[in-house]
């Protein structure tokens, strides 16, 4: 029933066919039952694990190597190759491609998880009326039209629509569902709000909420997917995972490049036709195959195959990094997005706050003498901790709190006239509440007032462990005053009174609403001396002007106290009692905003991101905390920058565009316009990182490009983001942003460099191939430069140290290319030059003629012996001299545009140990006999040697003039313009 806040009590129980005062019947359960289903969250079909682990070979570069190393040991078993040679380039792909696989596994597993936490935040059990009795049941069992019965302390077993109320009030804390900072007061009169939401809907109990005060009946209205929590978890189920911004332009790339494959490989196999029939293959349909494999050997050079395990391992070194930030990464790829997000949308209730009412401000009657008339203090501390001081209106901190009268009296007002615990948690550290928040902040500010009579009492009370500590001053007024009778807290009267005995003397301390308090106070307590003086009119005006400031211009929640001296003897109180008090003080609280947050909010806008707070609060507390965090500095009029929910929705189109453009707050919110928000950011090649950390906040985690949860929050929140901060810290993002986008920078270097050394192996293969000279490197050795001599370096270069400006700098664009055309234009000099240099030695010193003729040796008279042509030595020298260029290669890509006279290799000792472990490890190639054999490689003498380093290091000249000229915005300019148009991917073109 999706009305029946807009509906009569009457109205609803007679859409049900219920009476209040029996419940439903037998008959009338089972038939509800078929009809609107089980009181649970179906649970969803998990995908299979075998569809999982396929998922992660669906890409095209993981299906051309696939597809690489299957015709690879095929075409080995056609030439009788057998044993360790026909099953070593196939086996070492598909050993890479599972451990990439085992990762994507995994984190896919963990997404599913927050479909089933989700379950935890329903009700066990309910007490229900059936049949004109009350039974308790499972809450399972619930059927819509059930009259189920709620306390303190009960979690609403479904979606309820209040019918009868049988104490004063009856609040709801519904915060993980709205993101309320209070507990929200429930009536049974209907709302006639239009476009209502949540925090609109007074008279309905949500699904997963708990009570907090009083006791009452509802009728239920909506059970399992049907209800508020049902529609979070089909809001979830409707939430695709979006593909990060990296894995975007890889798989871009990847389709370009497999383009460029397919089309060398063809080219190469079909300009060789030609040389099919040449006698050294025995033959047409040998030749074939022999070029084939040529075309096989192109593909494994062409595509980097340890690319996936390095830029795992980058992202993986990333996360270590950033959880001693206290930042838990959940997803790996989310650690790159990082790097590019332009908008936060921060959840205010927990994130951007404490989420823990604190008393800020207290007001006082100084003396009626004097003017002004009243004093205020000023409280620290902003956590349930009994941690804080107190200060005076000049900024002093008072040394004894208890010395002053009033004070003294509001912390015997606050501990007596109070229902709820303050307790410490061994297992979590810290200190918990139970009931009301605002009653819980008047304990607090109890122990931070202390106790008279001590002078060492500061010292004294931190000696107490934290269980002693967190109520001793509370507990030490409780024990001398005995409570005698208690007038609750009604709506209409707006306060609560408690009368107390001590020493044969009876007090009523109440506490309430000001204005209501102040109406019935004709005494005041003076703070000079303790005295209790009538309270004048200009005393009133002075208090109501302290009271406005308070409640308009600070948005604090206000309470006052006062006290009345009763007659000995008296057992009881009543309505009637509540006249003529003495006022004692007034208390300004507010959940106060985290100490950090503000710097943090200077820091992201500095870094050019955009901070958006969203809450279910009303517009004008979010506005005060977004004063008090510096999101609207320099703003007078917060018109065009704060709006509401509906507010939004009511715009049109173009409006609408331009809102979220300028947009700071977006306020009285539920979750599904936290999604929607998300989503028409990201409309607007917005990359969205979204905070929070109730149920409510888990739709919107989902869908934004990377969510982020608090270390405090609920398990569905962490489950259903990528992040989870340990310390609920919002600095913390800002400071994970920074490692984000360092880890960005290396990852772009390294594929940079992987490609790079790939295209001077292409470069080989190919115009070899083209002009027919022999094979120089077989696609065993391919396999070793590209998964050893690339793998280590590459992953080395992930240890590059962050540039100095990473957060003064903007967010990259989402449509950068990995490679971009100037790049590619550097990368193929650079393969080129490797070609050029690898084919100027050529061993035997043969005639170009002779070395392109090379298939018909054994056909014609020659001056020398065909055996030549399958000696291993030039293939040798030729696969050396690439390696050690990659090496060269790995120094130039520890900056993109720096010189290495700028940036030295000692920078990065990684990266240094990595070339000479690489090195050592080409050199046990060479020189240890059974690798040699497996690898097709013989040893190389000293001259040799000087002769590989001599055609390498220029690499290095050539890079550092290609980067001085890429420094130049001139220089950059025409080879951009040369290349884009024919080697960028058609997307990155449009772009």
């Amino acid at each position: 029933m999706e009305d029946a806040y807009a509906k009569s009590v009457a109205e609803v129980l007679e859409a049900f066919g219920v009476d209040r005062t029996k419940g439903l019947t037998d008959s009338q359960v089972e038939q509800h039952a078929r009809l609107y289903g089980k009181n649970v969250l179906p649970q969803e079909e998990s995908t299979p694990f075998w569809k999982l682990v396929l998922k992660q070979f669906d890409d095209l570069l993981v299906k051309i190597l696939i597809a690489a190393a299957v015709i690879s040991f095929l075409l080995a078993r056609m030439n009788g190759e057998t044993g360790l040679s026909a099953f070593l380039e196939p086996s070492v792909i598909f050993m890479i491609l599972a451990a990439n696989a085992a990762v994507g596994v995994i984190t896919e597993t963990n997404a599913e998880k927050a479909l089933e936490e989700l379950r935890a935040y329903q009700a066990d059990i309910a007490t229900v009326l059936r049949n004109g009795c009350f039974s308790i049941l499972p809450a399972t069992e619930l059927v819509p039209g059930d009259i189920v019965e709620v306390g303190v302390g009960c979690k609403v077993p479904a979606d309820m629509r209040m019918v009868e109320m049988f104490s004063h009030q009856l609040r709801v804390d519904q915060a993980i569902l709205t993101g309320e900072s209070c507990s929200v007061a429930k009536e049974l009169e209907s709302t006639s709000a239009m476009n209502a939401v949540y925090q609109d809907k007074t008279n309905i109990l949500f699904s997963g909420t708990v009570v907090v005060a009083g006791r009452a009946r509802a009728v239920v209205i909506g059970v399992g997917s049907n209800t508020a929590m049902g529609s979070i978890r089909d809001a979830m189920l409707r939430t695709e995972d979006e593909a990060t911004p990296l894995k975007k332009k890889l798989d871009e790339f990847g389709t370009f490049l497999a383009k460029v494959i397919a089309g060398i490989c063809i080219l190469v196999w079909v300009v060789n036709i030609g040389h099919f029939r040449d006698p050294s293959h025995g033959g047409f349909v040998r030749g074939a195959i022999h070029y084939f494999k040529v075309a096989v050997a192109l593909a494994v050079a062409a595509i980097p195959e340890g690319l996936p395990a390095v830029v795992t391992t980058c992202l993986a070194l990333g996360t270590k990094r950033m959880a001693r930030l206290n930042t838990i990464v959940r997803s790996l790829p989310s650690v790159e997005t990082l790097g590019c997000t332009t908008v936060i949308c921060s959840d205010k209730t927990g994130t951007l706050t404490t989420n823990m009412m604190s008393v800020s401000k207290v007001c006082v009657v100084r003396s009626v003498h004097q003017r002004p008339m009243t004093d205020e203090y000023s409280i620290s501390g902003t956590t349930f901790a009994p941690e804080g001081f107190i200060y005076d209106a000049g900024g002093l901190q008072l040394e004894f709190p208890p010395q002053s009268p009033c004070l003294l009296h509001l912390a015997m007002c606050s501990a007596l006239c109070n229902e709820s615990t303050l307790q410490f948690n061994p297992d979590k550290k810290c200190y918990e509440k139970i009931g009301e928040s605002t009653e819980v902040a008047l304990r607090v500010l109890v122990e931070k007032v202390g106790l008279p009579g001590f002078d060492s009492m500061p010292s004294a009370l931190n000696m107490l462990t934290k269980h002693e500590r967190a109520s001793y001053c509370n507990r030490y007024w409780e024990n001398q005053f005995r409570k005698i009778s208690i007038l609750e807290f009604s709506r209409d009267r707006k306060r609560m009174s408690v009368l107390c005995s001590r020493k044969q003397q009876e007090i009523m301390f109440s506490k309430g609403a000001p204005e209501s308090i102040m109406a019935r106070c004709t005494h005041i307590l003076c703070n000079d001396d303790g005295s209790s003086v009538p309270l004048t009119m200009d005393i009133r005006n002075e208090l109501e002007a302290r009271f406005q400031s308070f409640a308009g211009k600070d948005t604090l929640r206000c309470l006052a106290l006062a006290l009345k001296r009763m007659p000995p003897g008296q057992q009881s109180i009543s309505y009637a009692d509540e006249a003529n008090l003495t006022f004692i003080g007034l208390v300004g609280m507010l959940d106060p905003p985290r100490e950090e947050v503000r710097d943090a909010i200077h820091s992201c806008m500095s870094a050019g991101i955009r901070v958006i707070v969203v809450t279910g609060d009303n517009k004008s507390t979010a506005e005060s905390l977004c004063r008090q965090i510096g999101a609207f500095e320099h703003l007078d009029d917060f018109a065009g920058y704060s709006y509401t929910a509906s507010e939004f929705e009511g715009l049109p189109p173009l409006e609408r565009t331009n809102a979220l453009q300028r947009m700071v707050l977006f306020s009285r919110v539920e979750p599904s316009h936290k999604k929607m928000l998300v989503e028409a950011l990201q409309t607007h090649n917005e990359v969205v990182a979204m905070t929070g950390d109730g149920v409510n906040d888990a739709p919107a985690l989902k869908k934004a490009d990377i969510g982020i949860a608090m270390g405090s929050g609920t398990a569905v929140a962490k489950s259903a983001s990528d992040m989870v901060l340990a310390d609920d810290n919002f600095a913390t993002i800002v400071a994970a942003v920074a490692e984000g986008r360092a880890i960005y920078n290396n990852t772009k270097q390294f594929i940079r460099y992987m490609i790079s050394s790939n295209i001077g192996e292409v470069v080989c293969i190919f115009v070899a191939a083209v002009l027919g000279m022999p094979d120089t490197l077989i696609p065993v050795q391919l396999l070793w430069v590209n998964l050893v001599t690339d793998g280590l370096p590459a992953t080395a270069i992930g240890f590059n140290k962050p540039d100095v400006n990473i957060m003064t700098v903007k967010p990259r664009k989402v449509n950068e290319a990995v490679v971009s055309g100037w790049l590619f234009f550097r990368y193929l000099v650079i393969g080129g030059f490797v070609w050029w240099f690898v084919y100027s030695e050529n061993g035997p010193g043969l005639p170009y003629s002779e070395l392109v003729n090379f298939d018909s040796c054994s056909a014609r008279q020659t001056s020398y012996p065909c055996s030549i042509f399958e000696d291993r030595h030039p293939s040798t020298v030729s696969m050396t001299v690439l390696v050690v260029v990659e090496m060269f290669n790995a120094l130039n890509n520890l900056s993109e545009n720096q010189s290495l006279l700028v940036i030295h290799p000692w920078s990065n000792l990684w990266l240094v140990g990595s070339i000479i472990l690489t090195m050592l490890l080409h050199v046990a190639v060479l020189y240890i006999e059974p690798l040699a054999a497996l690898f097709s490689v013989s040893p190389l003498s000293w001259a040799e040697w000087k002769i590989v380093l001599y055609l390498s290091f220029p690499v290095i000249l050539i890079d550092e003039v290609l980067k001085l000229f890429s420094r130049s915005p001139r220089g950059r300019r025409f080879p951009l313009r040369l290349w884009r148009r024919d080697i960028l991917p058609k997307e990155s073109r449009d772009n």
